[in-house]
Formats: structure tokens, sequence, C-alpha cells
């Protein structure tokens, strides 16, 4: 194992996690950001990043840090750090291909005594199960005696800028002590909160994966909720203003649950327990409530077009709104496309509309148009979906203004005042 000092540091993925991870190690250590598409190299290159989670500056700051889609390039580094993503098929089962690759070209590249580490989120177990035995496979060498591997878990909060990298306790594990204590100073190295040591990577796995299972499963609790109080007249943000009075009453809000981990990292829980002949009922039925939200949203909006005598078939509805939360223009796994297709179910004719988000991007990954400017007094209804600061600003008026007279306004985030909206989760 290198010392300290002598870290060549390889991060593996440079997207919302691998690239702030990076200029954060290219301060400090020889550092190469490795990513296979090129055009993602070329624009990190010229200094500019298109997720605007690092700055030109902070990019300029990373003097050590040197960017390139060549996988030659990895074989003067022995830290290999991988970040690619872990999503999800269309069978809701973990999608381990991209983490597959990236271990291949791990095992390519490392030589003895190098450490492989993993903050991709997986299920408890894929790092030594899946991982290792790729780079075995590929670099010829043997397991915690040729090469190590450890396990350190993203917590990028994609769009935050108060919630950090360095600003957040980061959990270490590594495949003997020596590896556990090798990468832990390498983290603290560069997270000021420090780190916390998890006493094996199992444990670091598991860890990750519940963070977001327990916000999935209790955002599932109060969007039921939000159903139950909707049959029942009642509004939801009272009554959880009410509840919220008491001091251990944990302040979750309805809503549409999509992006990389929350509405993606309970499946790869749920995949290895069903493995193990544990079928988990509560994550499970979280995940469908959460799920099948958007559609709720749609069917409600429907709903209100109709009171009003408003033709759904052919009407104009605005979703103002694609990334998966707010101030942000990452896509993935946005749950506004169930928005979308339960009203073109309708026969809708659905605009969207996102300042944030690159119009290719949503072509290339949902097939989705965006329209750069809404023209006022031309929808029958609109859903505010995702509540963008350019939105919040613009207000209910300004919204109701793209709107014709009598259209409906269904607000998902409650970011507008609930007198001055229609109807609202």
């Amino acid at each position: 194992m290198p010392d300290l000092g002598q870290a060549r540091i390889a991060v593996i993925g440079l997207g919302y996690v691998g690239l702030p991870l990076a200029v954060a190690f290219g301060r400090r250590f020889p550092t190469l950001g490795f990513d296979i598409n090129g055009q993602r190299i070329g624009e990190l290159r010229r200094g500019h990043d298109h997720t605007l989670e690092v700055s030109e500056e902070e990019l300029g700051a990373a003097a050590q840090l040197q960017f390139s889609d060549d996988a030659e390039a990895l074989k003067g580094c022995n830290v290999f750090i991988v970040t690619v993503p872990t999503p999800i098929d269309e069978y809701k089962r973990p999608d381990l291909r991209p983490l597959e690759s990236a271990s291949r070209t791990v095992g390519r590249a490392i030589g003895r005594g190098g450490v492989a580490i993993y903050e991709s989120t997986v299920y408890p177990g894929a790092t030594e199960e899946v991982c290792v035995p790729i780079i075995e496979r590929e670099s010829g060498l043997k397991f915690n005696q040729d090469f190590f591997a450890g396990y350190s878990p993203e917590r990028i909060n994609p769009g935050d800028k108060e919630h950090r990298l360095e600003t957040i306790l980061k959990v270490t594990s590594g495949s003997t002590p020596e590896a556990a204590d090798f990468i832990d100073a390498l983290y603290r190295s560069i997270v000021a909160a420090g780190t916390h040591r998890a006493s094996s990577i199992r444990v670091a796995e598991a860890a990750k994966v519940i963070e977001n299972t327990q916000r999935d499963v209790n955002i599932a609790l109060i969007n039921e909720l939000a159903l139950i109080f909707h049959r029942l007249g009642i509004d939801t943000h009272e009554v959880l203003e009410a509840a919220g009075t008491k001091w251990n009453f944990l302040p979750f809000r309805p809503g549409l649950v999509g992006g990389h981990c929350i509405g993606v990292d309970p499946y790869y829980l749920t995949h290895k327990a069903q493995q193990i002949g544990y079928h988990p009922d509560v994550i499970l039925a979280g995940r469908r409530i959460n799920d099948g939200m958007g559609a709720h949203v749609a069917r409600r909006t429907v709903k209100l077009m109709q009171r009003r005598g408003i033709q759904t078939a052919g009407a104009n509805v605005l979703v103002l709104g694609l990334a998966f939360k707010e101030n942000c223009p990452d896509l993935r796994n946005t749950r506004v496309v169930d928005i979308v297709a339960e009203l073109r179910s309708y026969n809708a004719n659905v605009h969207l509309h996102d300042p944030w988000v690159d119009p290719h991007e949503a072509h290339a990954e949902y097939g989705l148009p965006l329209v750069e400017t809404p023209e006022a007094g031309s929808y029958d209804a609109i859903v505010l979906a995702v509540s963008h600061r350019e939105f919040v600003q613009l207000g209910a008026d300004g919204i109701r203004r793209l709107g014709k007279p009598g259209a409906v306004l269904f607000d998902v985030k409650r970011a507008l005042p609930r007198a001055a909206v229609d109807d609202c989760l």
C-alpha cells in the first residue's frame, strides 16, 4: 500500500459525485479525473461543469488535477476511486453494468499495492462479491495480498451549496485494518467534518443504502397521509404544521420522490433481502406509494379541469419543472415524467418548461421536448411540479398569466400560498 504522501489518485466517473471529489483531491494530491464521456472531459478541460456542482474558480484551484478519457492514463495511479452511477433497470432491479465496467477498468490499471475504493451506492456485499473478483480477474493480482479495497459511500446532495463534500462527515472502511487506516487518513485529508470508520466494508455499504431508504419510507408515510387527508377534505400541510409543534415530530412533506438516491437505493436493499429469502414489506410498500404520486397529481389535475368544464382531450397543459428537485439541472430518475405520462393518457397536449434543464439532455433521456418560453394565455391547466426559484419569484399571479381565464393551477410542492392555487398535495 502506498504511503499517504505517495498517493496518485484516479477518480473514475466525473458526475455529481466524482467531480467534486476529484477537485478536492486535486488540491492536495496528483489526481486524474477519468470519464468515458469525451465530451464531458472536453468541457472540464475548458473549466466548465454543466452540472453546476463545481465552479470555474474551484476547477482552477485544483492545481494537481488532470482529466482524461484514455484508460491508459490510469496506469500511473495507485489509488482508484469509483464513483459511477448505480441505477435500476426497467424491472426495478439493480443495474450493476456501470460498476462492473469501472471495475474492469480498474483491474487493467491497478498494480501491486494498489487500493480500489468504491463510493457508488450498492447492496451489502457487492464490493467484495461483485467488484473485487472482476479486479482480480483483470489484473491477475490477489485480493488483500497484492491489492486492497475499501468503501466510502458518497453523500453528495446535488444543488446543495451548504452541505458539501468537505462539510459532511465521511464514512470509511477497508478490506484489512491497514487498508482501513490508509483510506480513513486519505479522506480525513480533504474532509474538514471528519470521518467515521466502519468496522467492515459490508457495514459501510449497509449504512449508505439505509440512509436513503429511511427517508423514502418516511416520505411514503406522509404521501399516504396526504392521500387520506385529501379524501377527508383536510389540508395536509395544516395537519403537518399542527403536528410539528411537538418536539419530536419529523418534518417530512409530501411530494414526488425521484433522483439518483432516494427513489433508487431502496431497490438495492430489497434486491439483496429477497436474495436471502426475506420479503421487505414496509420498504416495498413505501416505494409503491411514492412511485404512484406523479399519476395521482395528474389525475387530480384532470378532475379539477373536468369540474370546470374543460375538455381534457386536446387541452393544453403546462408542466413547470422537469428536474428531480428545485434549483438543480439533475434529471436522473425524475418522477415529473409520471405526471406527463398520466396527462398524456387523457390525450392532453403536455408542454414542459424548465430553465435549469438542458433541452438536449431532456430529449436524449426521456424523449421530451422543452418549451423555451411558455406563451401567455395559452394553457388550460398548469402544474407547478418543481419549485425552481424562477417559478417562485414569478408568483401565483405570474404563473396564472400563462394560462387561459379559469385555467387550473396545481402546486405539487406547496411553493405558492394555498389560497392562490386550486389544489396542492
